[in-house]
């Protein structure tokens, strides 16, 4: 039985329930942080500072009880929600059973006998930009190279915050770039460009911005301990070498995580008598476990998410935004200029993705809005596309409840905002394409 389809007419008040989140989730961390405590973002669990959000969102639908109800489940139920959610589980699992059977330390060792410790930052951030590129997913690099450089961060004394940081900022890099992202597909096809047009003009924007974060990178190399690396066990390497060839290689990233937590126990079941095949289930639901709090905190955002959806809190932004773009777009219509359209696109997406932590989703809510503006005042489809695609990403690395903080700040044992702060790459990428956006003169569809 399909339930009956409303037209969604925009709220103010259906934003009301998220921001009630913030102002519980970001507010009480920096309470606690000027009375000095100790993990002050942890003293209320985001998943629980989330629930009051739920249940105002729900009290304020329009609908009977059930049906909004149903609409939260079908936010938790969304299958980008659940594939976030799955490649937590496979992540932690990977993870966990690698640094018992010895892979962590291992891997470790490789990057240092391998990475110069004045490059160890540059060179991290160069290693996750290429795997999010050749992978086309920031969450699968992030599950794959954020335990080694946890390694090499506690192993060289590098702060763990800034490790993290550069990791996000080259896994954010190359999912941007990459041609078979779902940002890059969602963006392309929402504004009608070939893959190709989008990836060069979004490489005259992030290669500027990566260069930058490169130096920043190389100048905060603070190395406090003389990182001296140890034999290598290259049969312990293995796992981690066959999961980073398998996702450049194109292959679905929940294959490539299952191959490598079944690798790694079979490692660890070769070379240590103990580590019995019980052993190994017993970790693997170790590593699940690590995952629980981003994991319900995840479902929990999807489905308040869908809510404020159902509610007009999207279609207050996206209409809002539009009618203000289209304004400004039509007051500079006479000096030919596109730049009020441009930054409305970029304004719109990253409204769109603050409010549903989801950058994909981001995209597919506001393209509609965005293919108009380019049409109306002459953005080149290739120009509205990556647009869409810098400024969501840019949010995404920001947000502190992203599925790409969280994952990192559950690996390094850190509050998302320390992670988000240290994303430089991100924020260097806001200022190019503003810069951008500030020089468009004039464009033509191409």
């Amino acid at each position: 039985m399909t339930q009956k389809q409303t037209k969604i007419h925009p709220s103010a008040i259906a934003l009301l329930p998220f921001g009630l989140f913030l102002c519980l989730f970001i507010g009480t961390g920096i309470y606690f942080s000027t009375q000095n405590v100790e993990f002050a973002f942890y003293q209320l669990p985001a998943p629980i500072a989330v629930l009051p959000a739920i249940v105002l969102a729900v009290l304020m639908s329009k609908d009977k009880l059930n049906d909004a109800i149903g609409q939260f489940i079908e936010g938790v139920s969304h299958r980008d929600i659940t594939a976030m959610c799955m490649i937590y589980l496979l992540a932690g699992a990977f993870s966990a059973v690698a640094k018992a059977t010895g892979g962590v330390d291992a891997t470790v060792n490789l990057g240092l006998a391998v990475l110069p410790s004045s490059f160890i930052l540059p060179g991290l951030f160069l290693i996750s930009a290429f795997i999010a590129t050749s992978m086309g997913t920031s969450m699968g690099t992030i599950a794959a190279v954020a335990p080694v450089a946890l390694g090499i961060a506690d192993t060289t004394g590098i702060d763990a915050a800034l490790m993290a940081g550069v990791v996000l900022s080259g896994a954010m890099f190359g999912d941007n770039l990459s041609i078979i992202s779902d940002t890059t597909i969602a963006a392309t096809r929402s504004q009608g460009c070939h893959m190709k047009d989008k990836f060069r003009e979004n490489v005259k924007i992030a290669v500027p911005a990566a260069v930058v974060a490169l130096v920043i990178f190389f100048i905060s190399n603070e190395v406090t301990v003389a990182p001296v690396a140890g034999d290598v066990d290259w049969l312990a390497v293995l796992p981690y070498l066959t999961i980073l060839v398998l996702a450049v290689s194109g292959m679905n990233v929940f294959v490539v995580l299952a191959i490598g937590i079944l690798f790694a126990g079979i490692v660890g079941m070769v070379q240590t008598p103990d580590y019995s095949l019980m052993t190994f289930g017993q970790d693997v639901y170790k590593g699940f476990g690590s995952m629980q709090e981003i994991f319900l905190l995840s479902l929990l955002i999807g489905g308040l998410a869908e809510l404020m959806r159902q509610q007009g809190g999207l279609a207050f932004v996206t209409d809002k935004l539009s009618t203000l773009i289209m304004s400004r777009a039509d007051k500079d219509a006479e000096k030919g200029s596109p730049r009020a359209s441009e930054a409305g696109i970029a304004a719109l997406v990253s409204m769109t993705n603050l409010c549903t932590a989801n950058n994909t989703v981001a995209i597919i809510v506001a393209g509609g809005v965005a293919k108009e503006l380019s049409v109306q005042h002459d953005v080149a489809p290739k120009r509205s596309a990556s647009l869409l695609d810098i400024f969501s990403c840019v949010i995404q690395g920001v947000l502190p409840y992203g599925a790409q903080a969280l994952l990192l700040g559950s690996i390094f044992e850190l509050s998302p905002l320390s992670v988000v702060s240290q994303s430089y790459y991100c924020f260097l990428l806001a200022i190019a394409a503003a810069f951008a956006i500030a020089r468009t003169k004039g464009q033509h569809p191409a």
